[in-house]
């Protein structure tokens, strides 16, 4: 067995899906199946077993996963090594981050790096702040980058950027530009899904002010800021989103910003890592580039 198949083994086996691991590592799918097949060969048993679309790994896929992760980073480790007697960092960087920071801040930081660390390649998984928060928990990444705080003593949060959370509507269902809170909540509004890192924190929000969700109609809960700028675009709602993400739509006056005159919604978007874990050279240099662009921000 060689690493590129172990690599190709861990994103099908993380992902319970041959087409992910193909978006992932930018491989067609019979390249993924030869892989996993060779290796199956190899070792002589099943990894997968496949029951239509579904894949389900087997007890031995379950054990060859721990150790193929182990090799996996040693071997990022080796390249770090080398590349420090190159005085050059090499290698690649797996990083989580949740929406608002991984779509409208990750890229241009990833750049900036880049630039200066040109044989460093990314790896950026999107997903929800808790999906995050439980990949860096389960050791699937070293690093990720979020919008809420969790409840867990394992993982550190590093103060990363502060956010500005804030209302929008469409410009025919609010016609007011300013209101207050309880005036707001008479209106229908639009939710990201649970594991949101803004729905989070516009929940202890509202909570602040002895307000729930339970107050407020409704109209609809959608799993993506795009998805829920569309629904405010539609006048389904009002939404409260970080004002990173509507700058374009509020320039050009697609949506407008309602100001509330009795409440301000700041958060902040955390870097976190799992304490008991010790990064990398290539990721405690990039952790630190974070630190230090974030204070530019």
């Amino acid at each position: 067995m060689d690493i590129h198949q172990l690599k190709v083994f861990t994103s099908v086996f993380k992902n319970r899906s041959f087409s992910k691991a193909s978006e992932e590592l930018n491989l067609t799918q019979p390249t993924i199946s030869d892989h996993i097949k060779t290796l199956e060969e190899e070792l002589d048993c099943r990894l997968f077993d496949r029951l239509g679309r579904i894949i389900i790994p087997t007890k031995e896929a379950e054990a060859l996963y721990t150790h193929a992760m182990e090799i996996i980073e040693k071997a990022n480790i080796t390249k770090d090594i080398i590349g420090r007697f190159k005085k050059e960092l090499t290698g690649e960087l797996v990083i989580g981050a949740s929406t608002i920071p991984g779509t409208y801040l990750m890229p241009s930081l990833i750049a900036t790096f880049q630039r200066k660390h040109p044989s460093v390649s990314f790896q950026i998984f999107i997903s929800d702040s808790k999906d995050i928060g439980e990949k860096v928990l389960k050791h699937k990444i070293l690093l990720g980058v979020v919008g809420t705080k969790f409840i867990n003593g394992d993982i550190n949060h590093i103060p990363f950027v502060e956010d500005e959370l804030i209302v929008v509507s469409s410009p025919s269902l609010i016609k007011s530009d300013t209101i207050t809170l309880k005036d707001l909540i008479k209106f229908p509004m639009i939710l990201r899904e649970e594991g949101s890192g803004t729905r989070r924190e516009l929940e202890k929000i509202l909570d602040s002010k002895g307000v729930t969700l339970e107050d407020i109609k409704i109209a609809g809960v959608f799993g993506s800021t795009d998805a829920v700028k569309q629904a405010v675009k539609a006048g389904l709602g009002f939404s409260v989103l970080s004002k990173l993400s509507v700058i374009d739509e509020l320039k050009h006056k697609i949506v407008k910003e309602i100001k509330l005159t009795d409440i301000q919604m700041k958060r902040k978007f955390y870097i976190v890592i799992h304490k008991k874990r010790t990064l990398p050279l290539l990721y405690s240099n990039f952790l630190e580039h974070l630190k230090a662009e974030s204070k530019k921000i």
